[in-house]
């Protein structure tokens, strides 16, 4: 996945120290006569099956930064409808030793239009998968997000 311009320049002033990035996830949801649907895509770097995801460029809101990447990883149209779940994920440290603190922001999401498709590279694969049926989801973390924005009510958790 290409890492954007703005945290490349800043990698070269701290190296591989801590960086606080803003992520979202676009947990997007659809209705059929089977019941509710939820847009996944498999990877390219990991295999992993995930919802989608990606970084707040500076400036931008976080709504819009989550239907920008709907549109960027797998040509859909969508409507945010509400956030559902903030939390901070444990420190990472990718492959080349840049470490990351990410501070999620889950949104629940509408599907509008398009047929999903892997777009710019990011995913393999992008389909439709039951919310009922999330055994191949990469990770505890991951469910829990689909979980949290299919259920659609109240505000949105915060973990203390």
């Amino acid at each position: 996945m290409p890492t954007p311009e703005y945290v490349l320049k800043l990698r070269e002033h701290i190296g591989h120290e801590p960086l606080v990035l803003i992520g979202v996830t676009a947990v997007i949801l659809r209705e059929t006569s089977d019941g509710t649907s939820v847009l996944l895509g498999r990877r390219s770097d990991n295999g992993a099956l995930a919802p989608i995801t990606g970084i707040v460029d500076p400036g931008e809101e976080p709504a819009i930064a989550a239907r920008r990447e709907a549109r960027e990883e797998a040509d859909v149209e969508i409507e945010v409808e509400r956030l559902a779940w903030v939390h901070q994920l444990p420190r990472k440290t990718h492959v080349n030793g840049d470490q990351v603190d990410y501070l999620d922001l889950t949104f629940r999401c509408r599907w509008v239009s398009g047929d999903p498709r892997p777009a710019d590279g990011e995913l393999t694969e992008v389909g439709w998968w039951s919310v009922d049926d999330l055994g191949e989801v990469a990770s505890d973390d991951l469910r829990e997000r689909i979980r949290l924005a299919a259920e659609g009510v109240g505000e949105a958790e915060f973990r203390r």
